[in-house]
Protein backbone atom coordinates (compact mmCIF):
# COMPACT_ATOMS: atom_id res chain seq x y z
CA UNK A 1 0.00 0.00 0.00
CA UNK A 2 1.37 3.25 -0.94
CA UNK A 3 0.18 6.64 0.62
CA UNK A 4 0.91 10.15 0.07
CA UNK A 5 0.44 13.66 0.95
CA UNK A 6 2.49 16.38 -1.14
CA UNK A 7 4.30 19.52 -0.36
CA UNK A 8 5.00 21.20 -3.17
CA UNK A 9 9.09 21.13 -3.56
CA UNK A 10 9.67 19.93 -0.11
CA UNK A 11 8.43 16.52 1.14
CA UNK A 12 6.37 13.74 0.75
CA UNK A 13 5.79 10.31 2.45
CA UNK A 14 5.01 6.88 1.18
CA UNK A 15 3.97 3.78 3.18
CA UNK A 16 3.80 5.15 6.88
CA UNK A 17 1.71 3.10 8.62
CA UNK A 18 2.00 2.36 12.86
CA UNK A 19 0.08 0.52 15.35
CA UNK A 20 -1.11 3.02 17.96
CA UNK A 21 -4.61 3.63 16.49
CA UNK A 22 -5.79 0.17 15.90
CA UNK A 23 -9.70 -0.76 15.80
CA UNK A 24 -11.37 -2.25 18.80
CA UNK A 25 -12.85 -4.88 19.19
CA UNK A 26 -15.93 -6.16 21.41
CA UNK A 27 -13.70 -8.83 23.04
CA UNK A 28 -10.31 -8.25 21.42
CA UNK A 29 -7.75 -11.26 20.76
CA UNK A 30 -6.79 -13.17 24.18
CA UNK A 31 -3.47 -13.90 24.65
CA UNK A 32 -0.87 -14.15 27.36
CA UNK A 33 2.45 -13.64 29.73
CA UNK A 34 4.73 -15.81 31.17
CA UNK A 35 8.13 -15.97 33.06
CA UNK A 36 10.13 -18.54 35.37
CA UNK A 37 7.50 -17.86 37.86
CA UNK A 38 5.54 -19.49 35.47
CA UNK A 39 6.89 -22.96 34.92
CA UNK A 40 6.86 -25.36 31.81
CA UNK A 41 3.93 -24.26 30.20
CA UNK A 42 1.46 -26.82 27.86
CA UNK A 43 1.49 -24.24 24.71
CA UNK A 44 -0.82 -26.85 22.86
CA UNK A 45 -3.78 -25.92 25.47
CA UNK A 46 -3.17 -22.53 25.37
CA UNK A 47 -3.96 -22.49 21.71
CA UNK A 48 -7.16 -24.83 21.87
CA UNK A 49 -8.31 -22.32 24.80
CA UNK A 50 -8.40 -19.32 22.25
CA UNK A 51 -5.24 -17.72 23.24
CA UNK A 52 -3.26 -15.71 20.23
CA UNK A 53 -0.24 -14.42 21.71
CA UNK A 54 2.67 -14.42 24.04
CA UNK A 55 4.81 -12.41 25.82
CA UNK A 56 7.58 -13.60 27.42
CA UNK A 57 10.27 -11.88 29.80
CA UNK A 58 13.59 -12.37 28.31
CA UNK A 59 15.52 -9.94 30.83
CA UNK A 60 15.74 -7.63 33.66
CA UNK A 61 18.25 -4.75 34.39
CA UNK A 62 21.52 -5.80 32.89
CA UNK A 63 22.29 -8.73 34.86
CA UNK A 64 19.06 -11.78 35.08
CA UNK A 65 18.15 -13.32 31.87
CA UNK A 66 14.66 -15.82 32.03
CA UNK A 67 16.55 -19.14 31.84
CA UNK A 68 13.41 -20.71 30.68
CA UNK A 69 13.60 -18.14 28.08
CA UNK A 70 14.06 -20.56 24.99
CA UNK A 71 11.83 -23.26 26.03
CA UNK A 72 9.02 -20.20 26.32
CA UNK A 73 9.29 -18.58 23.62
CA UNK A 74 10.28 -21.08 20.99
CA UNK A 75 7.36 -22.90 22.52
CA UNK A 76 4.91 -20.38 21.76
CA UNK A 77 6.08 -20.26 18.41
CA UNK A 78 6.11 -23.61 17.48
CA UNK A 79 2.26 -23.47 18.83
CA UNK A 80 1.93 -20.65 16.35
CA UNK A 81 1.46 -17.91 18.62
CA UNK A 82 2.47 -14.70 17.90
CA UNK A 83 4.97 -13.84 20.12
CA UNK A 84 7.17 -11.27 21.80
CA UNK A 85 9.83 -10.44 24.39
CA UNK A 86 9.40 -8.04 27.16
CA UNK A 87 12.53 -6.27 29.54
CA UNK A 88 11.96 -5.69 33.08
CA UNK A 89 13.18 -2.25 33.34
CA UNK A 90 15.68 -1.38 36.70
CA UNK A 91 16.42 2.27 35.99
CA UNK A 92 18.29 3.19 39.04
CA UNK A 93 20.54 0.51 38.30
CA UNK A 94 21.72 1.48 34.48
CA UNK A 95 20.82 3.86 31.81
CA UNK A 96 18.34 3.00 29.38
CA UNK A 97 20.54 2.41 26.53
CA UNK A 98 22.21 -0.13 28.52
CA UNK A 99 19.30 -1.81 29.29
CA UNK A 100 18.24 -1.98 25.63
CA UNK A 101 21.37 -3.16 24.79
CA UNK A 102 20.70 -6.21 27.18
CA UNK A 103 17.52 -7.03 25.99
CA UNK A 104 18.45 -7.07 22.45
CA UNK A 105 21.34 -9.43 22.97
CA UNK A 106 19.42 -11.57 24.81
CA UNK A 107 16.33 -12.41 23.54
CA UNK A 108 14.57 -9.12 22.62
CA UNK A 109 15.89 -8.41 19.33
CA UNK A 110 13.01 -7.93 16.59
CA UNK A 111 13.09 -10.64 13.65
CA UNK A 112 10.92 -10.36 10.36
CA UNK A 113 9.37 -14.22 10.89
CA UNK A 114 5.55 -12.89 10.70
CA UNK A 115 5.15 -13.86 14.13
CA UNK A 116 7.15 -12.13 15.88
CA UNK A 117 5.98 -8.68 17.62
CA UNK A 118 7.85 -5.75 18.88
CA UNK A 119 9.90 -6.10 22.60
CA UNK A 120 8.30 -4.40 25.38
CA UNK A 121 9.21 -2.28 27.91
CA UNK A 122 7.90 -3.23 31.49
CA UNK A 123 8.26 -0.41 33.40
CA UNK A 124 5.99 0.10 37.03
CA UNK A 125 5.94 0.04 40.14
CA UNK A 126 9.54 -0.69 41.99
CA UNK A 127 9.00 -3.81 43.38
CA UNK A 128 11.87 -4.15 45.35
CA UNK A 129 11.96 -1.33 48.10
CA UNK A 130 12.41 -3.60 50.68
CA UNK A 131 15.84 -4.71 49.27
CA UNK A 132 16.83 -1.45 47.37
CA UNK A 133 15.05 1.00 49.14
CA UNK A 134 14.02 2.86 46.65
CA UNK A 135 10.40 4.96 46.16
CA UNK A 136 7.97 3.57 43.34
CA UNK A 137 9.91 5.87 40.96
CA UNK A 138 13.20 4.02 41.70
CA UNK A 139 13.97 7.72 43.17
CA UNK A 140 14.15 8.89 39.69
CA UNK A 141 12.90 12.75 39.04
CA UNK A 142 9.79 12.60 36.51
CA UNK A 143 12.51 14.24 34.01
CA UNK A 144 15.19 11.53 34.59
CA UNK A 145 12.58 8.86 33.76
CA UNK A 146 11.09 10.03 30.95
CA UNK A 147 14.83 10.69 29.69
CA UNK A 148 15.27 6.75 30.77
CA UNK A 149 12.70 5.74 28.87
CA UNK A 150 13.35 7.97 25.94
CA UNK A 151 17.23 6.04 25.78
CA UNK A 152 15.77 2.93 26.04
CA UNK A 153 13.38 3.50 22.87
CA UNK A 154 15.56 5.37 21.18
CA UNK A 155 18.40 2.56 21.15
CA UNK A 156 15.82 -0.19 20.28
CA UNK A 157 14.12 1.70 17.68
CA UNK A 158 17.58 2.14 15.74
CA UNK A 159 18.79 -1.58 16.18
CA UNK A 160 14.98 -3.17 14.92
CA UNK A 161 13.57 -0.28 13.17
CA UNK A 162 10.33 -1.08 15.25
CA UNK A 163 8.81 1.11 18.11
CA UNK A 164 9.14 -0.87 21.35
CA UNK A 165 5.83 -1.60 23.31
CA UNK A 166 5.82 0.22 26.97
CA UNK A 167 4.25 -1.92 29.62
CA UNK A 168 2.90 0.23 32.43
CA UNK A 169 -0.03 1.70 34.34
CA UNK A 170 -1.84 5.03 34.03
CA UNK A 171 -1.31 5.73 38.39
CA UNK A 172 3.08 5.33 37.76
CA UNK A 173 2.95 6.72 34.11
CA UNK A 174 1.05 9.60 35.79
CA UNK A 175 3.15 9.99 38.71
CA UNK A 176 6.81 8.85 37.32
CA UNK A 177 6.82 10.49 34.12
CA UNK A 178 4.37 13.28 34.72
CA UNK A 179 1.70 12.18 32.36
CA UNK A 180 4.71 12.42 30.02
CA UNK A 181 2.55 12.91 26.16
CA UNK A 182 6.57 12.07 24.46
CA UNK A 183 5.77 8.24 23.55
CA UNK A 184 2.90 7.63 20.85
CA UNK A 185 4.64 5.71 18.66
CA UNK A 186 5.02 3.61 21.05
CA UNK A 187 2.19 0.78 21.32
CA UNK A 188 0.55 0.69 24.89
CA UNK A 189 0.15 -2.52 26.55
CA UNK A 190 -1.78 -1.21 29.63
CA UNK A 191 -2.07 -2.75 32.99
CA UNK A 192 -4.91 -2.43 34.63
CA UNK A 193 -6.78 -5.60 36.63
CA UNK A 194 -11.06 -5.02 36.87
CA UNK A 195 -13.86 -5.36 33.56
CA UNK A 196 -12.41 -1.91 32.00
CA UNK A 197 -9.18 -0.81 31.05
CA UNK A 198 -10.54 2.80 32.62
CA UNK A 199 -8.22 5.89 32.27
CA UNK A 200 -5.17 5.74 29.62
CA UNK A 201 -1.67 7.32 30.42
CA UNK A 202 -1.83 10.84 28.46
CA UNK A 203 0.70 9.75 25.85
CA UNK A 204 -1.77 7.04 24.48
CA UNK A 205 -5.90 7.73 22.99
CA UNK A 206 -6.60 3.53 22.40
CA UNK A 207 -4.31 1.01 24.27
CA UNK A 208 -2.92 -1.93 21.81
CA UNK A 209 -2.83 -4.68 24.78
CA UNK A 210 -4.62 -4.58 28.28
CA UNK A 211 -3.67 -7.20 31.16
CA UNK A 212 -6.83 -7.25 32.82
CA UNK A 213 -5.77 -10.25 35.13
CA UNK A 214 -2.83 -11.24 37.22
CA UNK A 215 -3.81 -14.85 36.50
CA UNK A 216 -5.71 -15.37 33.40
CA UNK A 217 -7.98 -18.11 32.63
CA UNK A 218 -5.08 -20.11 30.56
CA UNK A 219 -1.66 -19.43 31.78
CA UNK A 220 0.09 -16.79 33.45
CA UNK A 221 -1.44 -12.95 33.23
CA UNK A 222 -4.76 -12.81 31.54
CA UNK A 223 -4.42 -10.25 28.37
CA UNK A 224 -6.38 -9.16 24.83
CA UNK A 225 -5.04 -7.39 21.82
CA UNK A 226 -7.20 -4.68 21.29
CA UNK A 227 -8.42 -5.10 17.53
CA UNK A 228 -8.49 -7.93 15.28
CA UNK A 229 -6.20 -11.17 14.69
CA UNK A 230 -5.43 -9.53 11.32
CA UNK A 231 -4.39 -6.79 12.91
CA UNK A 232 -2.40 -8.29 15.71
CA UNK A 233 -0.53 -10.58 12.93
CA UNK A 234 0.32 -7.19 11.00
CA UNK A 235 1.74 -5.72 14.24
CA UNK A 236 4.46 -8.46 13.90
CA UNK A 237 4.93 -8.17 10.36
CA UNK A 238 4.19 -4.74 9.58
CA UNK A 239 4.36 -2.56 5.76
CA UNK A 240 7.89 -1.06 4.82
CA UNK A 241 8.42 2.49 5.40
CA UNK A 242 10.08 4.81 3.07
CA UNK A 243 10.17 8.85 3.07
CA UNK A 244 10.85 10.73 0.03
CA UNK A 245 12.10 14.32 0.01
CA UNK A 246 12.76 16.39 -2.91
CA UNK A 247 14.79 19.85 -3.55
CA UNK A 248 15.16 22.21 -5.99
CA UNK A 249 18.77 22.89 -5.32
CA UNK A 250 19.16 25.75 -8.24
CA UNK A 251 17.49 25.92 -11.33
CA UNK A 252 19.75 23.55 -12.57
CA UNK A 253 20.26 21.27 -9.69
CA UNK A 254 17.28 19.15 -7.78
CA UNK A 255 17.68 15.63 -5.72
CA UNK A 256 15.61 13.27 -4.32
CA UNK A 257 16.62 11.20 -1.08
CA UNK A 258 14.91 7.82 -0.52
CA UNK A 259 15.04 7.13 3.48
CA UNK A 260 14.18 3.66 4.52
CA UNK A 261 12.80 4.19 8.22
CA UNK A 262 11.30 0.60 8.58
CA UNK A 263 11.89 -2.51 9.52
CA UNK A 264 12.20 -4.20 6.15
CA UNK A 265 14.70 -3.28 2.82
CA UNK A 266 12.69 -1.87 0.08
CA UNK A 267 13.52 -3.15 -3.47
CA UNK A 268 13.13 -2.10 -6.75
CA UNK A 269 12.08 1.34 -6.15
CA UNK A 270 10.60 2.65 -9.68
CA UNK A 271 11.64 6.82 -9.71
CA UNK A 272 10.15 8.51 -12.85
CA UNK A 273 11.05 12.53 -13.55
CA UNK A 274 10.35 15.17 -15.93
CA UNK A 275 11.70 18.29 -16.62
CA UNK A 276 9.41 21.44 -17.25
CA UNK A 277 10.11 25.26 -17.53
CA UNK A 278 12.19 24.95 -21.24
CA UNK A 279 14.61 22.59 -19.95
CA UNK A 280 16.17 19.56 -19.95
CA UNK A 281 18.15 16.60 -18.29
CA UNK A 282 21.78 16.44 -19.25
CA UNK A 283 23.00 14.40 -16.39
CA UNK A 284 21.45 11.75 -13.59
CA UNK A 285 23.81 9.22 -12.28
CA UNK A 286 22.83 6.00 -12.57
CA UNK A 287 19.54 7.06 -14.55
CA UNK A 288 18.60 6.54 -17.48
CA UNK A 289 17.77 10.09 -19.26
CA UNK A 290 16.62 11.73 -22.56
CA UNK A 291 15.15 14.88 -23.39
CA UNK A 292 13.26 16.26 -20.51
CA UNK A 293 12.84 12.28 -18.95
CA UNK A 294 14.83 10.69 -16.38
CA UNK A 295 14.01 7.18 -15.12
CA UNK A 296 15.76 5.46 -12.19
CA UNK A 297 15.52 2.05 -10.86
CA UNK A 298 16.67 1.87 -7.17
CA UNK A 299 17.44 -1.87 -6.44
CA UNK A 300 17.20 -1.71 -2.40
CA UNK A 301 17.29 0.94 0.27
CA UNK A 302 18.21 -1.09 3.52
CA UNK A 303 16.69 -0.24 6.47
CA UNK A 304 18.16 2.61 8.35
CA UNK A 305 19.52 3.98 4.92
CA UNK A 306 18.94 6.86 2.48
CA UNK A 307 19.87 6.57 -1.55
CA UNK A 308 20.03 10.39 -2.88
CA UNK A 309 19.08 10.62 -6.62
CA UNK A 310 20.56 14.03 -8.18
CA UNK A 311 19.52 15.74 -11.63
CA UNK A 312 21.30 18.28 -13.40
CA UNK A 313 19.32 20.12 -15.81
CA UNK A 314 20.06 23.04 -19.11
CA UNK A 315 17.64 25.53 -18.71
CA UNK A 316 16.94 27.54 -22.25
CA UNK A 317 16.20 30.31 -20.29
CA UNK A 318 17.31 32.69 -17.15
CA UNK A 319 13.72 33.54 -15.91
CA UNK A 320 10.72 32.04 -14.88
CA UNK A 321 9.79 29.13 -13.43
CA UNK A 322 11.70 25.71 -14.00
CA UNK A 323 11.76 22.51 -12.43
CA UNK A 324 10.75 18.57 -12.01
CA UNK A 325 8.26 16.43 -11.62
CA UNK A 326 9.24 13.86 -9.70
CA UNK A 327 6.94 10.21 -9.21
CA UNK A 328 7.45 7.30 -6.59
CA UNK A 329 4.98 4.47 -6.75
CA UNK A 330 1.60 6.27 -6.66
CA UNK A 331 3.09 9.44 -5.08
CA UNK A 332 4.08 12.92 -6.61
CA UNK A 333 5.82 15.61 -5.80
CA UNK A 334 7.00 19.11 -7.48
CA UNK A 335 10.61 20.44 -7.37
CA UNK A 336 10.93 24.49 -8.47
CA UNK A 337 12.90 26.91 -8.90
CA UNK A 338 11.75 30.35 -9.78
Amino acid sequence: MISGVKRLGLFVVIAVVGMTGVAQADDGVPGVDVSNWTGDIDWAAVTSGGGKFAFVQATEGTNYRNPRFEAQYGGAAGAGLVRGAYHFAQPHESDGTAQADYFLQNGGNWVSDGQTMPGVLDIEDNPYKDKNGKNNCYDLSKEDMVTWIKDFTKKYREATGRHAIIYTTTSWWQTCTGNSTKFKSNPLWLARWGGEPGELPKSWKKHTFWQSADKGPLVGGGNSFNGSESQLKALANPPAEVRVSGAAKSRKTYTVTLSNTGPHPVKDIKVSGRAFGGQRVVKAPGCRYSGTAVLCQVAEVGRGQKVTLTFTTKPKRTRGTVGMNVTVGSVELTLKAG
